[in-house]
């Protein structure tokens, strides 16, 4: 492209980061870097009663988090500020817009209250008719419909803004992702409101706004956003301003039900603050995102942020709805920490600090043997660093009870066998013994007894851990304290093999 690329993530501070918006933001960003264009971040903040505290904050977080970077924003502004919506409404920059749509007759103030809309809706309704904007001042002139302002004014009315649509016209544009679209203007349900009664600017006024005075030359957005469209070109051809290039991007929808991800589901994890706090990785979060409605060319489906933003190309944004599958999700941040299990380690240590396993100074002190533990108990097989925790409990920092299945392992005839010959060999082993050492020793009990396979390592491992499975044995052995494990062969042999 040789244009000027200026596309912009433009949140609302009513929550956190949720899966869709992450998407919005990545893909920008995208498209940005990948072209050297400018990726902006616009806070729009207008509807004061659902902001969250530290919505805006949790919102850049998240996004550094994920490793994008930004060119221009609340925190870091440029020519086009502010990049908050409230504030630029203080400096009355959607005033001036609006004084000049209603000087034009292509907006005008309705003073209708919401007694009057519901009831016209009933009507609509019991008609069979689609819902839609009643004009309240057909046939009256300039003046006469400047006369019914003042009547209404003088009762105590607050006005809102209403934009005129020109109903015969159809809204046309080449969709970046959907190929070409078309609107009537008669399906946007009427004249539609572009200033609240408090003075706020509504979100498809303000947007347009916001888009053009930042020079904005694309929006990238959810496919939510199709029935939007038409309003906001209705305002650029108003104003007679250039409309940006649209894409919208295909619906996620939950891989399960195959129903569009909805806030409320609380079966599925949608925000990036979750993932985050179970220990999913940044990059194994920006590459499960990136192909939610994108594909590569080839089979590969392990990319880095960098790698996305060489290969980036919005052709193949896909038309088909994006699945969310939390099992592929599971599966790249899997790939993404065997990559580099010791980059990841002192994640997964902290995790054992905050479940309370190891105590802070442990997890500095004993840092080689934690590393060691956590990797023979099987870090490969994790989907993300909270599920360490459950898999190094027991047998490294916590015992299971012996369940009578395991007794009767033990209290068999091979068993109290097995069992009297590895207290014996246990006891002599070094304390340095190595898997390797461990491993003959089994062995040469294997071939005195003439026992093997369940017979054989259940009793042994019931001794030592009380399990009947877990990591590979011999190495397991190599980290557990030596006094420890003697003293539960003790234990259990007092209780069940007297």
């Amino acid at each position: 492209m040789t244009e000027d690329i200026r596309v912009r993530y433009a949140p609302s501070p009513t929550g956190h980061l949720h899966i869709g918006n992450a998407r919005t933001a990545i893909f920008n960003w995208l498209f940005a870097r990948h072209y050297n264009g400018t990726f902006v971040i616009r806070i729009e903040d207008t509807d004061s009663a659902r902001n969250i505290a530290d919505g805006e904050k949790s919102q850049l977080e998240n996004l550094a988090w994920l490793g994008l970077d930004w060119d221009e924003s609340p925190d870091k502004p440029g020519v086009y500020g502010p990049y908050r919506q409230s504030e630029r409404n203080e400096q009355g920059i959607y005033q001036e817009f609006i004084d000049a749509l209603l000087a034009s007759g292509q907006a005008y103030k309705s003073y209708k209250t919401s007694e009057q809309l519901a009831s016209e809706r009933e009507a609509q309704q019991a008609a069979k008719q689609a819902p839609h904007y009643v004009y309240e001042y057909e046939g009256l002139t300039n003046e006469e419909r400047e006369a019914k302002y003042a009547e209404f004014e003088a009762q105590g009315l607050k006005p809102v803004v209403r934009f005129r649509v020109p109903e015969e016209k159809v809204y046309a544009w080449d969709d970046i992702v959907k190929g070409h679209i078309e609107i009537g203007a008669k399906e946007v349900g009427g004249d539609w409101v572009i200033q609240k009664a408090d003075g706020m600017p509504t979100y498809n006024f303000a947007v347009v706004v916001d888009d053009h005075l930042m020079k904005i030359s694309h929006v990238l957005r959810g496919d939510d956003h199709v029935s939007n469209t038409p309003k906001q070109i209705m305002i650029y051809e108003a104003l007679g301003w250039d409309v940006p290039k649209f894409g919208h991007m295909a619906l996620i929808i939950n891989g399960e039900t195959g129903k569009k991800l909805s806030k409320r589901d609380e079966n599925l994890l949608q925000f990036v603050e979750q993932y985050k706090e179970l220990g999913y990785q940044p990059q194994a979060m920006v590459n499960f995102i990136g192909l939610l409605g994108w594909s590569p060319k080839g089979e590969d489906e392990i990319f880095s942020l960098s790698e996305f933003k060489e290969m980036f190309d919005e052709k193949r944004l896909s038309k088909a709805n994006a699945k969310f599958d939390q099992k592929k999700l599971e599966w790249v941040n899997n790939q993404w920490m065997r990559r580099d299990t010791d980059a990841v380690m002192p994640q997964l240590i902290q995790e054992l600090v905050d479940a309370h396993l190891i105590s802070a100074d442990d997890a500095t002190d004993k840092k080689k043997w934690l590393s060691e533990v956590i990797k023979v108990a099987g870090v490969d097989g994790i989907s993300y660093t909270r599920q360490i925790v459950e898999l190094v409990r027991k047998p490294f920092f916590e015992l299971s009870d012996i369940t009578d299945e395991m007794i009767e392992y033990l209290t068999s005839e091979d068993g109290r066998k097995v069992a009297a010959a590895w207290e014996s060999a246990y006891e002599s082993l070094p304390i340095d013994a190595t898997p390797a050492d461990y491993m003959s020793t089994i062995r040469a009990i294997q071939n005195d007894l003439e026992i093997k396979g369940r017979n054989l390592w259940n009793p042994i491992r019931i001794m030592t851990t009380h399990e009947v499975q877990g990591p590979n044995l011999p190495e397991m052995l190599t980290l557990l304290d030596k006094n420890t494990v003697l003293k539960t062969m003790r234990d259990v042999k007092e209780k069940y093999l007297a």
